[in-house]
């Protein structure tokens, strides 16, 4: 291979690790990944809106990484569930509502875990780890808003700015209606409307709305888990986009609000919280991934060491995000 052929395979290779793909789970049962794209935002809510505990509204930036497209089917956790375990048993069909194509419920967090786990051990994207979204991730995938890189912190803009341009209770806009998302119907939020209150959980992609960044069902059916320890506030939360945790904690993150759920429940900045054993028949989640850079660089290690030799920093300025 000629120097022109190697950095065309560089390229290529490149491209597709920021491209969407599709995880074949067997049994003709696939899982969606959405790119989502790195970018700034501010997390929580401002003055007069939300919860104490959305507050105070922080800016966050969030490197580009994968988010599953919908929550998690009964028909993916299926096939996950009858792989090695990890660390613990999971129960093959352990959902309320029974249908391939709704998400499962009745899972705790320590349940997808194990399913994170298996599914970054046994599927064939071996340079992908799966995980739970951290809350900054889900937060910021929820809202599909790039701000084209404005910082409130660099002060590109006020907040005031970001949040007259920006913030919205719903990636929709303003209100939600049970014509775009699953919950009771019986609530309104701002200028919406009463509607359908289905009392059950609807298949995913039911409504066939998705989010500026491809992601559907944002808004309510199941309550997703996200990586993260409650905390009663964001005082001193990060602003990488990491996951916040503290030691020993048992309590973590729901994000979403789901069919049983107020539309107040279920816009972009509201969390809620539950113990990491419990589980419930309105609880999920959706998986995010990142890329194994080791994997990677190894494997572009061994490219140019058959071809011809790069000193190690230019070959990990290729790979630099």
């Amino acid at each position: 291979m000629n120097s022109k052929e190697l950095i065309v395979e560089i390229l290529k290779k490149l491209t597709r690790e920021t491209q969407p793909y599709t995880e074949d789970l067997g049994g003709g049962v696939c899982l969606e990944m959405v790119a989502i794209p790195g970018g700034k935002f501010m997390m929580g809510t401002p003055r007069g809106e939300g919860r104490d505990s959305e507050k105070p509204q922080h800016e966050v930036t969030v490197q580009p990484f994968f988010m599953g497209k919908y929550p998690i089917t009964q028909a993916q956790w299926r096939a996950i569930s009858f792989l090695p375990k990890v660390k613990k048993d999971l129960e093959p069909a352990p959902s309320y509502f029974k249908g391939y194509n709704r998400p499962v419920e009745q899972v705790s967090w320590d349940d997808a875990q194990e399913f994170c786990n298996r599914l970054s051990k046994y599927t064939k994207h071996t340079d992908k780890e799966y995980r739970l979204p951290t809350e900054a991730e889900w937060e910021y995938a929820c809202r599909s808003v790039i701000s084209h890189q404005s910082s409130v912190i660099s002060k590109e803009l006020t907040v005031e700015e970001w949040n007259q341009q920006y913030n919205q209770p719903f990636h929709f806009g303003e209100t939600i209606s049970t014509e775009l998302a699953n919950y009771d119907g019986n609530y309104t939020y701002g200028r919406g409307v009463k509607g359908e209150n289905r009392g059950q959980t609807t298949p995913v992609g039911y409504f066939k709305v998705t989010n500026n960044f491809g992601l559907s069902d944002m808004h309510g059916n199941v309550w997703e888990w996200c990586q993260d320890d409650w905390h009663e506030n964001y005082e001193g939360a990060p602003t990488d986009g990491s996951a916040r945790v503290s030691e020993n904690s048992s309590i973590k993150v729901l994000r979403s609000g789901s069919w049983a759920d107020s539309p107040y429940n279920c816009r972009s900045a509201y969390h809620s919280k539950l113990s990491r054993d419990r589980s419930y028949f309105n609880c999920g989640f959706r998986v995010a991934s990142y890329k194994n850079w080791g994997s990677i660089i190894e494997q572009l290690s061994d490219l140019f060491k058959n071809n011809f030799l790069l000193p190690q920093p230019l070959l990990c300025t290729f790979y630099r995000t």
